[in-house]
């Protein structure tokens, strides 16, 4: 946990000392000559005046002093640390002093404390459940379900609506800031995920890279490269791990559901009949598109590939010679490496054949206010700054997120990220085949029953069918349906 604050400093100390300074002197300095040639009464006099003016000058202070703390706000935000804290100074500094600009009668401050993403969801349940008035916060897209269902988030539909910019938005990000009908938050940046692959070695085992693209021609190419892998262990220069990495973490559902989209399922669906509601959202991950999904991956493990942590570190140490991951891959390199010399990427999830439309998960982070939030129109004021190109693009280059506003994705300001951002032409192509998780108050829950059924297929305790079953059965639990 860290906090920042970035406040205005006031001056009105400095101004009463240097009013002591410059007339006390003169005080003195005008008794002394009194003394000997000015009449005392007109000393005296001097002196009173002096005085009067020194105490007329202290009261204005002063009254200039409690008007500026009776107009002071402080805005408070919780928010998650990047991985870097500092990084939300150089976004909130610039868009403090605009809002500064706009209100120059109020002595506008911002404190804000960072915790670590896996600590960030905790932190806002705690904060927001003791009612602490807090005015901004960065949510994960898949935290905004549970935060809005509990009353946690102030409606900003008509604010947006005022605002007039969702237009602007890509479909896919506009559509996972809502929640029953209304937006409870604006989603800032994005990212994506394809497949990355390490030139040379793809080179060296005679793997065409677009034969990554089938389901296929990718099972094919771990077997080329695993032969490039034995001969290499001869040789004893060896750094691969395997062939091709297999996402085995706690987020492996994520690349789990692009093959669940691109063959039509869906994570969840709304069905009515639901015991309590008129209707309500029923798992459908299990359906035989689903099913389809998990077998690709059991076939990765069929031809030895193990399920793995997902640490981009391991692939920049050339620990897989391919590997599915996001579009924030470019900055686990090293500062000046020319990424796209050595290593490509295919804005791709491998596809079970040409006909189908590929797809891809997108992640990122959304700016809501908190219902407890005293000063929701400086919070509201303070995102739109933020969120205009001119102050967030440059931000957006120098860290390497994606936009979610098409006027920043593919206008003027793209020409800047595409300089910057390695790949990010094809990465921004993504966007629009993307999907998202479901913002409902139960995802977490559910990604763990999904979780649960691929480690029990990796490990060989059930086939897909069974354990997508098993899982859906505890996915409809949680959402209320017996």
């Amino acid at each position: 946990m860290k906090g920042q604050n970035l406040g205005s400093d006031t001056q009105q100390r400095l101004l009463i000392r240097l009013c002591c300074r410059r007339f006390i002197p003169m005080i003195r300095q005008l008794s002394r000559s009194s003394c000997r040639a000015v009449s005392p009464c007109i000393a005296l006099f001097c002196i009173i005046a002096f005085g009067l003016i020194f105490l007329a000058l202290s009261v204005s202070i002063v009254e200039a002093t409690s008007i500026e703390k009776n107009n002071q706000v402080m805005l408070r935000a919780i928010l998650t640390d990047l991985g870097d804290p500092n990084r939300w100074q150089t976004l909130l500094q610039p868009a403090l002093e605009e809002l500064r600009k706009r209100h120059p009668d109020l002595d506008i401050q911002l404190k804000y404390t960072t915790f670590p993403y896996n600590m960030t969801r905790a932190a806002l349940l705690e904060s927001l459940s003791n009612k602490t008035a807090i005015d901004l916060i960065s949510v994960d897209q898949i935290w905004l379900g549970e935060l809005a269902e509990k009353g946690f988030l102030a409606d900003l539909t008509n604010r947006t609506q005022e605002w007039g910019k969702l237009a602007d938005f890509y479909e896919a990000n506009l559509d996972g800031t809502i929640f029953n009908d209304r937006i409870y938050g604006i989603w800032a940046w994005t990212d994506v995920r394809g497949i990355w692959y390490w030139k040379d070695i793809l080179d060296k085992s005679d793997v065409s890279p677009n034969s990554l693209r089938t389901w296929d021609g990718y099972l094919a190419a771990a077997k080329k490269i695993n032969s490039t892998i034995q001969a290499e262990k001869e040789k004893g220069a060896h750094t691969l791990v395997q062939p091709i990495h297999l996402n085995g973490d706690v987020n492996a559902p994520d690349v789990w559901y692009p093959y669940l989209w691109m063959l039509g399922g869906s994570i969840v669906e709304n069905r009515p009949g639901h015991p309590t509601k008129d209707s309500y959202w029923f798992p459908s991950y299990n359906s035989t598109n689903g099913v389809k999904a998990l077998e690709f991956l059991k076939k990765q493990t069929d031809i030895g590939l193990k399920p793995q942590s997902r640490i981009d570190d391991q692939f920049v140490d050339r620990k897989f010679a391919v590997m599915l991951s996001g579009s924030w891959m470019p900055s686990s390199f090293r500062n000046g490496t020319n990424v796209e010399q050595i290593v490509g990427f295919l804005p791709v999830f491998p596809v079970p054949d040409a006909s189908v439309q590929t797809t891809t998960m997108m992640g990122g982070w959304q700016f809501s206010i908190p219902s407890t939030s005293t000063q929701k129109d400086l919070a509201w004021e303070l995102i739109t700054i933020m969120l205009e190109p001119e102050i967030f693009a440059p931000w957006l280059q120098q860290y390497g997120y994606l936009p979610t506003q098409s006027s920043i994705g593919e206008g003027p300001y793209s020409t800047q990220l595409r300089q910057s951002i390695p790949y990010y032409q094809e990465m921004i192509s993504m966007i629009e085949v993307g999907g998202s998780r479901p913002s409902i108050p139960e995802y977490s829950e559910i990604a763990t029953h999904i979780k649960q059924a691929m480690d029990e297929v990796f490990s060989g305790a059930k086939e897909p069918k069974q354990a997508l079953d098993d899982a859906a059965a505890k996915s409809a639990k949680v959402l209320g349906w017996s």
